[in-house]
């Protein structure tokens, strides 16, 4: 069960603690046309509609401007080349036709805002000025259009583009069984902010075109935003495809509870002058991570917020499904989910900065890369368990019934990933806890360390199993970031200089390490760092088969620019003897190494009842520097250590 009472988490649960207001009302649905829905006004009947069947037709000439001043009703409508649609200042445009937001595209690649496209429309059209919507981030401000807008009273019509809500009821506490369709760009469909408590039941989006920044929300089907808002999303299907069109965003102090829904984005195709960029340009996943994509499925922003996902499928076909971005003092939790990258790149979640934490119970994995990335998040995968879930339930105040507790069945968390288990790449490193019953499975290294603080603790008590597909459990290395989209990664060679400052059979506060509880491992574990960490391993009754060495990690090739972002990550190892990359071995309570190859450490600690040795018929040597030592139980051994294997005579 993962810690939530840190004093920071403490001061955020108090802020929510005021109970809800209640909000009763009306259902505001007026009575419409024959299978129109029921819409909170101003809808569709009541936009401005021509007497005249040859007023219900509008060409807009090349060279001409129209300014539509209030919500406009037509059957056709031309826009010819070069001819100009807009709003009174202080507003933005939307067309609907037949329901479905259309030909709204940026006005540029790194557009702030959208204009109607020249082209021919036919069907039941509708045209709404709304109030614009200003969202910045890195020192940009977009002009955001969405279907719903939701503030602290209910509904704001005037920023809401109320013709493209199709079907079922649109209220000021709740919208059930609403439709929402997009065939423009950066159209959002639900913004829940202001404080605002609401319900979104049955709800369905499908957008279709490129967003544009997920940062500022902009393009987005959901998104509850703002100290105070308190967001559930019941029944969901979200399918959006497009750049950066996420499914669904929590952020600014905002708690986000989506239970029962399934959430899949698709990649979009980038405009042809598109540059990769970072902050408010950044479009795609940055290639130094080994990745590419550009979408997300989910997104977690700002202080203070919380999202937490419950029986339900979260898919996205590359970059990643849960992400948490620019995030503080923020938490992302999932119960008995499924998370699946459908491409062949992409991570399952990340966890960003030293106050994340991703909580997993009882959730599946299938992704492509990484099954979790850390910049100093605390991230823990373990089961569903009726204690755990009903304590998540309460803590972040989930409003989960009895009934939906008792249907949510204990189960263990299976993480499977066709590349590797966790990476590190920056910032503070960050934790990882797995327990329960949890599997996980890696076709590569299980957890990849960048240079970064590290803290890996694995309790296999109660069945918890770990297995490397290519043999390395834990791999320390000298981060291989070029530091910029442009840079270029060049391999260093030789050997370091030795740091005459730095203690190889120390143990520091910024070293990483791994703890691991009554498991059986077989795998390797390296420490090719060049300066100065060391790898710090702790065994309690538990067995591990392998190599545990200082080494040398090498790429395949000795270059590497955005042409090769495959190669990133992917490293082989040399064991060779420390210089800055001491490796501290601990082994107690009954715990077992059976050493498979040569292996260099700098400690090794051997409690009385802990056992190290050759696999059956080798012989284990030991050498402390150069010279031969007898391993003894009970002993410790500091220095350049030595653990050779030879077929026994």
């Amino acid at each position: 069960m993962p810690r939530f009472n840190t004093p920071d988490a403490e001061r955020v649960r108090g802020e929510r603690g005021v109970p809800m207001r209640s909000r009763v009302r009306a259902l505001l649905a007026v009575g419409a046309i024959a299978a129109a829905p029921a819409l909170l006004a101003p809808t569709t009947a009541d936009a401005a509609t021509p007497d005249s069947t040859s007023d219900r037709t509008k060409t807009v000439a090349s060279g001409e401007t129209w300014e539509v001043t209030e919500i406009t009703r037509l059957d056709e409508l031309v826009v010819e080349d070069g001819a100009v649609l807009t709003a009174p200042e202080g507003q933005i445009l939307s067309l609907t036709v037949d329901g479905v937001e259309t030909g709204s595209v940026l006005d540029g690649t790194y557009g702030w805002t959208t204009v109607i496209a020249a082209g021919a429309y036919r069907g039941d059209i509708v045209l709404t000025p709304a109030a614009e919507h200003l969202e910045s981030f890195a020192g940009a401000t977009f002009h955001l259009r969405q279907g719903v807008y939701v503030g602290g009273d209910g509904v704001v019509e005037g920023k809401s583009v109320l013709s493209s809500v199709r079907g079922g009821s649109l209220t000021h506490a709740y919208a059930q069984d609403v439709t929402l369709t997009s065939t423009g760009e950066a159209f959002n469909g639900f913004f829940v902010a202001d404080g605002a408590s609401y319900a979104l039941d049955n709800l369905q989006v499908a957008f279709d075109g490129n967003g544009r920044l997920d940062f500022a929300s902009y393009g987005a089907a959901v998104t509850g935003a703002g100290n105070g808002t308190r967001l559930v999303v019941d029944g969901a299907d979200i399918d959006n495809r497009g750049v950066v069109r996420t499914g669904v965003i929590a952020r600014d102090g905002a708690n986000v509870i989506v239970k029962n829904s399934r959430i899949h984005t698709r990649d979009g195709v980038l405009p042809a002058d598109y540059e990769p960029g970072f902050g408010a340009n950044m479009m795609t996943v940055p290639w130094m991570l080994g990745l590419s994509g550009n979408v997300r499925a989910t997104n977690v922003l700002g202080a203070n917020t919380t999202v937490t996902y419950v029986n339900s499928l979260i898919s996205s076909e590359s970059w990643g499904v849960l992400s948490t971005d620019s995030v503080r003092n923020s938490l992302l939790a999932a119960v008995n989910s499924t998370v699946t990258i459908t491409g062949d790149s992409g991570y399952g979640t990340y966890a960003d900065g030293s106050s994340q934490q991703d909580i997993f119970f009882g959730t599946q994995f299938d992704v492509a890369t990484f099954a979790a990335i850390s910049t100093g998040g605390a991230i823990n995968f373990t089961d569903s368990t009726r204690d755990a879930v009903a304590t998540l339930n309460s803590y972040l105040e989930l409003g989960l019934t009895e009934q939906e507790l008792t249907a949510i069945e204990p189960r263990a968390s299976v993480v499977t990933s066709r590349g590797f288990g966790v990476m590190w790449h920056s910032g503070d490193g960050g934790s990882v806890s797995i327990g329960g019953g949890t599997r996980f499975t890696t076709a590569e290294t299980m957890f990849l360390d960048k240079g970064k603080k590290t803290s890996i603790i694995v309790d296999g008590s109660q069945g918890a199993h770990l297995h490397a597909g290519n043999g390395v459990l834990v791999q320390i290395m000298e981060t291989d970031d070029p530091g910029s989209l442009t840079g270029v990664y060049t391999e260093p060679t030789g050997d370091p200089d030795k740091d005459t400052g730095f203690d190889a059979t120390a143990e520091h506060t910024a070293d990483a390490r791994a703890s691991f509880t009554d498991i059986a491992l077989q795998g390797d574990f390296y420490n090719a760092m060049r300066t100065g960490k060391n790898l710090i391993l702790s065994f309690r009754r538990s067995s591990v088969e392998g190599v545990v060495s200082a080494s040398t990690s090498r790429h395949a090739v000795s270059t590497i620019t955005s042409a090769d972002w495959q190669q990133i990550n992917h490293v082989t190892n040399t064991p060779q003897p420390a210089i800055n990359n001491g490796v501290i071995v601990k082994l107690s309570a009954g715990s077992r190494w059976t050493v498979t190859g040569t292996s260099y450490v700098t400690k090794l600690v051997v409690d009385a009842d802990a056992v190290v040795q050759a696999p059956p018929g080798k012989t284990l040597t030991l050498t402390v520097g150069g010279t031969t030592t007898p391993l003894t139980a009970g002993t410790t051994y500091t220095g350049a250590l030595t653990l050779s294997v030879t077929p026994a005579e």
